[in-house]
């Protein structure tokens, strides 16, 4: 699998107001609203990304509901691994399903651009399969 890095990492929030709460008070992270009730880390580095993901918008981007299926563990982040093109997400895919993972979406493009694939781990964890062009600055056309 063509991994290049962690594109983001993130709590899986129940209550955005209150995940947001949390982080911006406890830790100090300024947050930027990246759409509703979606926040990202303002300047924090390690990652591409640190965001507050309601569980509500997970459930919709990866199951297409609104609401988690009871009978999955109920994630509680995401992790996102940044693959070298779209292409490298379907080829992931394709390797993870011929490893027996059941994949919960299989590679798609996001009406934002991001190609993505998604499973969970043993654990629960929302792990993805990601390119998002505006990461790679072939992507970004220079």
């Amino acid at each position: 699998m063509d991994i290049r890095f962690i594109a983001g990492f993130g709590p899986i929030t129940r209550s955005g107001q209150e995940g947001l709460d949390f982080w911006s008070t406890a830790f100090g992270l300024r947050f930027d609203e990246m759409a509703p009730d979606y926040y990202h880390a303002h300047g924090l580095a390690g990652a591409n990304v640190f965001g507050l993901w309601p569980l509500g918008q997970a459930a919709e981007a990866t199951l297409g509901t609104a609401d988690w299926p009871a009978d999955r563990p109920v994630p509680q982040a995401w992790l996102e691994f940044e693959m070298a093109s779209p292409e490298a997400v379907a080829e992931g895919e394709r390797e993870l399903a011929a490893g027996g993972h059941e994949l919960l979406v299989g590679a798609h493009a996001e009406p934002w651009g991001q190609w993505t694939a998604r499973l969970q781990s043993p654990e629960g964890l929302l792990v993805g399969l990601s390119y998002m062009p505006d990461f790679h600055p072939e992507g970004r056309g220079g």
